[in-house]
């Protein structure tokens, strides 16, 4: 009994060693981490400046090239994804909406319809949706087509003579991300709202079109449209810099593109997130 106790507590003392010589190590792994992330978030800060002061002062330089770049970039990220958003908004009408519409009726609390969907769609899933597809469809292949391109030696073959990158290959992304981004969460969130009265009534739900919208309308503040088109701009400027940046700041090889593509997902993935929950913060205030 005396060796099992011996056993177990030298057992225990070396469990113990062990722990306190992998805690310096997950402190520095940690440590090593964070230091990564604030470089990162250096970099694509020194990069949004770069790119805001490009904006502002070659905004209508080249502009027989750049401009036509702009409509490109707006028709890929915005145009050709209606139909997905209308498939989206009609699916987020049938399953969120119709569905909160019949439950707060079922209960005699059909007058919070308009609170609720204001609050639900128009503040947040409209938004979140908009730009997680634009993310997922155009964002990755900007970092391939950038990284690709850094990777074969077309971008420094555009400084050779003499062509800004960031004018040619970033300004018409950011312009047309962010445009596209706000122009699809006003789409989704019309579908949205009419598709989702429409499975109401289908459901025979007791509120007439005319009151669903009045409640909608009362539901709605000035202050909200101006921070629903802060917040879609800025989702796409999010999208459009954390792309370019993991596509064109730094040399990379063609084995690295997807390895960037799917870190790129990621921080726009978290940075849409941290920016949402500063938006809410912003809409509890107001």
């Amino acid at each position: 009994m005396v060796r099992g106790v011996e056993k177990s507590s030298l057992m225990s003392e070396m469990t113990m060693e062990r722990l306190a010589a992998l805690r310096p190590a997950a402190m520095e792994r940690a440590g090593h981490r964070l230091l990564h992330a604030l470089k990162d978030l250096h970099g694509m800060s020194a990069f949004l400046l770069i790119t805001l002061s490009v904006v502002l002062g070659k905004f209508n330089t080249a502009r027989s090239v750049v401009h036509p770049a702009i409509r490109t970039q707006i028709v890929r990220a915005g145009v050709s994804l209606l139909p997905m958003v209308a498939f989206l908004a009609c699916a987020l009408g049938l399953v969120v909406i119709g569905q909160t519409v019949s439950l707060l009726s079922r209960y005699g609390a059909e007058n919070y319809a308009g609170t609720v969907m204001a609050t639900v769609v128009v503040r947040e899933l409209g938004p979140i949706m908009a730009g997680l597809l634009v993310m997922a469809r155009v964002g990755a292949a900007n970092v391939v087509e950038l990284g690709t391109s850094r990777a074969l030696g077309e971008v420094e073959a555009l400084e050779a003579l003499g062509i800004d990158p960031i004018h040619y290959l970033v300004v018409p992304r950011v312009i047309g991300l962010a445009l596209a981004v706000f122009a699809l969460t006003i789409y989704l969130i019309l579908f949205a709202l009419l598709s989702g009265y429409l499975f109401a009534f289908l459901e025979q739900v007791p509120v007439t079109p005319g009151k669903y919208f009045s409640q909608l309308a009362g539901a709605l503040i000035w202050q909200d449209f101006v921070l629903l088109a802060l917040k879609t701009v800025c989702f796409g400027l999010l999208i459009a810099i954390v792309t370019c940046y993991e596509g064109l700041a730094a040399p990379i090889r063609l084995d690295d593109v997807s390895r960037a593509a799917t870190r790129a997902i990621a921080k726009c993935v978290v940075g849409m997130v941290l920016m949402d929950a500063v938006f809410m913060l912003v809409y509890l205030v107001i």
